[in-house]
C-alpha cells in the first residue's frame, strides 16, 4: 500500500516536483537562462551565454527533484539518498550509520521513524567536504524523535558546498515514518544513531534511498 504522508509545501516549475527551499537557487538561474535563450536569436553574447545557463538551469532542476516514494516497510528506514561511508559503534552503545550525499543524490531528507520531534539544534560550524572525517565539525542540525525504539538522533551535516540546511518542521511536530523533514542544499552527509540492540541491516559502501531502504533488520 502506497505510504500517506503529510508532504511539505514543495516548489515547482513546469510541472516538475522540486524540493521546498529550492526557489532562492533555482529561479534566478532558470530566469538567466530563459532570458539568454530568447536573446541568442539577435545576439552572439547572449548566444555564449544561453548554452552554460541552460546546462546550469537543467542541472540545478535535477539537483532539487523531489520525487514520491512508496514507503518502505520496517522498523528504521533511510533518512537520505546516498552511499553509506561508515557503520561505527559509539561509547554509548548506540551504533551510527553514516550516509554520504554526492550532489546527483536526491536531497530531501526523511523521517526515518515515526514519532515526535523533540528537538531541532543549528549548530555553526566548518564546510570541509562531508567525505572527510573532519566533516563531523561541520555546519549541522542535529535531529531528535521520540519513537517506539526510544530516542532516535538525526544530524544533516552540511559539505564544501552546500552551505545551508532547511528543515522543514520545528520542534514538537508529528511524524510519520517516511515525511519530508528537511533539505539539504549540494553534497553532504546524514548520520542516523541506532539504539543498543538494533542490528544493521546495510554495509559500508552500499546504496541508500530515502524513505525506501530498512537500516534495521528484525
Amino acid at each position: 500500500m502506497p505510504h500517506s504522508q503529510t508532504s511539505a509545501p514543495r516548489d515547482s516549475l513546469a510541472g516538475v516536483r522540486l524540493a521546498r527551499g529550492a526557489s532562492p537557487w533555482l529561479l534566478p538561474t532558470v530566469a538567466t537562462a530563459a532570458i539568454s535563450l530568447v536573446r541568442a536569436r539577435r545576439s552572439g553574447a547572449a548566444k555564449a551565454v544561453a548554452v552554460p545557463a541552460t546546462a546550469l538551469a537543467a542541472g540545478m532542476l535535477w539537483f532539487f527533484r523531489d520525487p514520491e516514494r512508496e514507503i518502505a516497510q520496517g522498523r528504521v528506514i533511510s533518512p537520505a539518498d546516498g552511499v553509506v561511508q561508515s557503520i561505527m559503534p559509539w561509547k554509548d552503545g548506540r551504533t551510527r550509520v553514516a550516509i554520504f550525499m554526492s550532489p546527483l543524490n536526491v536531497h530531501v531528507n526523511r523521517a526515518p521513524l515515526s514519532g515526535t520531534v523533540t528537538s531541532v539544534e543549528h549548530i555553526p560550524g566548518g564546510f570541509v567536504p562531508a567525505f572527510n572525517k573532519e566533516s563531523e565539525n561541520n555546519e549541522r542540525v542535529v535531529w531528535h524523535f521520540d519513537t517506539e525504539l526510544g530516542d532516535i538522533e538525526m544530524v544533516q551535516i552540511a559539505g564544501a558546498v552546500a552551505r545551508r540546511i532547511v528543515p522543514y518542521i520545528p520542534q514538537g511536530t508529528k511524524v510519520e515514518q517516511g515525511d519530508r523533514i528537511g533539505l539539504i542544499r549540494f553534497g553532504s552527509r546524514v548520520d542516523i544513531y541506532l539504539p543498543e540492540g538494533v542490528e544493521i541491516a546495510v554495509e559500508v559502501g552500499q546504496k541508500t534511498v530515502a524513505g525506501v531502504t530498512r537500516i534495521d533488520r528484525d
